[in-house]
């Protein structure tokens, strides 16, 4: 099952790319809820290049690391990657209004279709406001 969530950021495709790709910014934007945080954040961008967001309950509860091996690196305009046995493609695309920022990605059994797309699309629309804020 292919997953696809986008926004649009209202900012320069240049500082979109930047702040979807730095380690300091991801630790603020990668959220779906206030009560989540990003600890850490590596990102090594190139094909071979492993990335890693640690994500935490600020109450401490449970964590994980989202982590994975890019696939396909396109500055400012396409990377891929596969985290586990999945994948997920992420797509720039300049606009009048600025940049679409596009992620498609193979969802899991675990969680239904709607969760998955509500947490990803979360993430995203933080994303937006973190570069736009």
């Amino acid at each position: 099952m292919k997953i696809t969530v986008s926004t649009a950021v209202q900012a320069p495709l240049a500082e979109v790319w930047r702040a979807y790709t730095t380690p300091e910014d991801i630790m603020r934007w990668n959220t779906a809820s206030p009560d989540w945080h990003t600890t850490s954040a590596t990102v090594d961008l190139r094909v071979g290049g492993k990335f890693c967001s640690r994500m935490e309950a600020k109450d401490g509860s449970f964590g994980f690391d989202f982590e994975g091996v890019y696939t396909r690196v396109e500055p400012c305009q396409r990377i891929e990657y596969a985290f586990g046995e999945r994948s997920a493609v992420v797509t720039f695309e300049e606009a009048a209004h600025g940049v679409t920022v596009t992620v498609t990605f193979e969802g899991e059994t675990t969680h239904s279709e709607e969760q998955q797309r509500s947490g990803w699309q979360a993430i995203l629309d933080s994303f937006a406001r973190h570069v736009q804020g």
